[in-house]
C-alpha cells in the first residue's frame, strides 16, 4: 500500500502550494485590471490603488489561509478563480460607477464581497464535514421554502422593476430568494439521498414514482410555480426548477425524469406566459428587440443596447474604460456581460466565461469523487445553481432566452448574491477536503 499511498501525499503537498500560486495570479490579474480601467477613464491609476490593492490582496490572501488551516486538503483551483471572478466584476463596477459618478455603489459592492469572503471563512469553521446538514432535512427545507417566499409577505417585501424580490428589514435589505436556493439545495441533497434506490425503482412503463414518494420534491416545484406566479421572478423560478430536475435526474439516473422535467417546465412557463402581464413584456421585449418602433414604445431597449456594445468591443475590444457600456440601462446587473464585450471583446468575454467553466468543472468534479450519496448530490446541486446562473445571464444577454434578471455570480451588482455564492463555494471546498478523505485512507490502509 506504500507504494500506492505516496504519490497522494505528495500530491496533497502540492495542493496548497498549487493554491497560492494560482492566488497570486488570481490577484495580479484583478489589480491590473482595475488599475487599467482608471487609465482608461482618466489617463491616471485610481489614486486609491495602494490601498485597495493592499485590501484586497490581505482579504485574498485571509481567505487563503483560512483554507489552509481549516480544509487544507481541499480543491486547490475554485478559490482562485473565484477570487479573479471576485476582482474583475469590481475593477468593472468601479468603472461603470465612476463614469455615472454614484462611485459609492462600487464602494458597497466592494464591501459586500469582503462581506462574502468573511461567511466564506465562516462557513468553513462552522461547517466541519457537510455531512452535519443531513441531519436536519426538513428543518431546512422548510427554512428555504420560508425565504423563497417571503418576498410577498406584506409589509417587509416590495416591488422593483415588475418583480417582487426584495425584502425591506428596516436594518437590511437583501434578496432572501439567493439563500433559499442554497438551502433548497441542501435539503433535496438529504431527501434524495435517502431516497434515491426508491425512486430509481418507480413504476410503470417509463419508471416513474408512486405519487405518494413525491411529496417534498413536488412541493419544491410548486414553491418554483408560486415563485413564478407570485413575486413573478422568472430567474429565481428558472433556477429552483432546473436544479430540482438535475439532482432528481443524478440521484435515480433515470432519462425519463428529464425528459418530464422539460415537459413540466414548458407547462409552467406558458402558464406563466398567459397570467403575467410582466413576464410578457419580457417576451415582448426579447422578440422585438431590435425593432425600433417597439423599443421607443417601452422607453429603452437594453438588449438592442447590448448588442450594439458587443459590436462596438468586436473581437479585442475598446480596452477598459475606453468603450460606452453605460449606455445599456442596468448594465451593473442584467448586462455587465455586455460591458466586458464592449471594453475586451469576444476575446475577454471567452476568457470570462472559461473561468466559470473551470469553476463548474471542478463542482462536479467534486461530486463525482463523493463517496457518499449526500455529499455527491450536494456538489453537484451547488454547481448546478452556479452554472444555470451563468448560462441564464449569458443566453439572456445574447438574446437566446428572454432576459430574467439573474446576476452574474461574483460579478455583477447584487449583494446578496454575491455572499450567497461565497457561501455554497465555502460548501463545495469543505465537500472537497472533508473527513472522508481521512476515513478513505485509514480504511485502505
Amino acid at each position: 500500500m506504500s507504494a500506492v499511498a505516496a504519490p497522494a501525499h505528495a500530491l496533497e503537498r502540492r495542493r496548497p502550494r498549487t493554491g497560492l500560486a494560482l492566488l497570486v495570479v488570481a490577484i495580479v490579474a484583478s489589480l491590473l485590471a482595475y488599475a487599467a480601467q482608471g487609465l482608461g477613464l482618466h489617463g491616471a491609476v485610481p489614486p486609491n490603488m495602494v490601498l485597495y490593492g493592499l485590501a484586497f490582496a490581505a482579504a485574498a490572501i485571509g481567505g487563503w489561509f483560512a483554507i489552509h488551516l481549516m480544509a487544507p486538503h481541499a480543491d486547490p483551483v475554485l478559490y482562485p478563480v473565484a477570487v479573479l471572478l471576485g476582482g474583475l466584476g469590481q475593477a468593472m463596477l468601479y468603472r461603470l460607477m465612476d463614469e455615472r459618478g454614484v462611485i459609492t455603489i462600487a464602494q458597497d459592492q466592494a464591501a459586500w464581497l469582503a462581506i462574502g469572503l468573511g461567511c466564506f471563512v465562516l462557513t468553513l469553521a462552522v461547517i466541519r464535514d457537510v455531512r452535519q446538514l443531513d441531519a436536519f432535512t426538513y428543518t431546512i427545507g422548510l427554512a428555504g421554502i420560508v425565504l423563497l417566499l417571503l418576498p410577498i409577505v406584506p409589509g417587509i417585501g416590495y416591488e422593483i422593476n415588475g418583480a417582487r424580490l426584495w425584502v425591506n428589514l428596516r436594518f437590511i435589505q437583501f434578496q432572501p430568494a439567493e439563500f433559499g436556493r442554497l438551502l433548497i439545495v441542501i435539503f433535496l441533497a438529504s431527501y434524495l439521498s435517502q431516497r434515491r434506490e426508491l425512486l430509481a425503482a418507480g413504476v410503470g412503463r417509463f419508471g416513474l414514482p408512486r405519487l405518494k414518494d413525491l411529496g417534498p420534491l413536488l412541493l419544491a416545484w410548486g414553491a418554483s410555480l408560486a415563485v413564478l406566479f407570485l413575486e413573478r421572478d422568472m430567474g429565481a423560478s428558472l433556477l429552483l426548477f432546473g436544479v430540482f430536475v438535475v439532482m432528481l435526474w443524478v440521484a435515480t439516473e433515470r432519462w425519463s425524469y428529464l425528459l418530464l422535467g422539460i415537459v413540466l417546465f414548458a407547462v409552467g412557463a406558458y402558464l406563466g406566459w398567459l397570467t403575467s402581464p410582466h413576464i410578457q413584456d419580457r417576451v415582448a421585449y426579447w422578440i422585438h428587440a431590435l425593432d425600433p418602433a417597439h423599443v421607443q414604445a417601452i422607453g429603452y431597449g437594453q438588449l438592442a443596447q447590448g448588442w450594439f456594445a458587443f459590436a462596438s468591443g468586436g473581437m479585442v475590444g475598446t480596452g477598459l474604460g475606453l468603450g460606452s457600456p453605460t449606455l445599456i440601462p442596468y448594465v451593473g446587473s442584467d448586462f455587465i456581460l455586455a460591458a466586458f464585450g464592449e471594453e475586451l471583446g469576444v476575446l475577454g468575454v471567452a476568457a470570462v466565461l472559461l473561468l466559470y467553466l473551470v469553476l463548474i468543472g471542478r463542482g462536479l468534479r467534486i461530486g463525482i469523487d463523493r463517496p457518499d450519496a449526500f455529499g455527491k448530490l450536494l456538489a453537484v446541486g451547488l454547481t448546478t445553481v452556479i452554472g444555470l446562473q451563468v448560462f441564464v445571464i449569458a443566453a439572456g444577454v445574447l438574446r437566446l432566452i428572454p432576459l430574467t434578471g439573474v446576476p452574474l455570480p461574483l460579478v455583477s451588482y447584487g449583494g446578496t448574491s454575491r455572499v450567497a455564492t461565497f457561501v455554497m463555494l465555502g460548501l463545495l471546498l469543505r465537500a472537497s477536503g472533508g473527513p472522508w478523505i481521512r476515513e478513505g485512507r485509514t480504511r485502505d490502509g
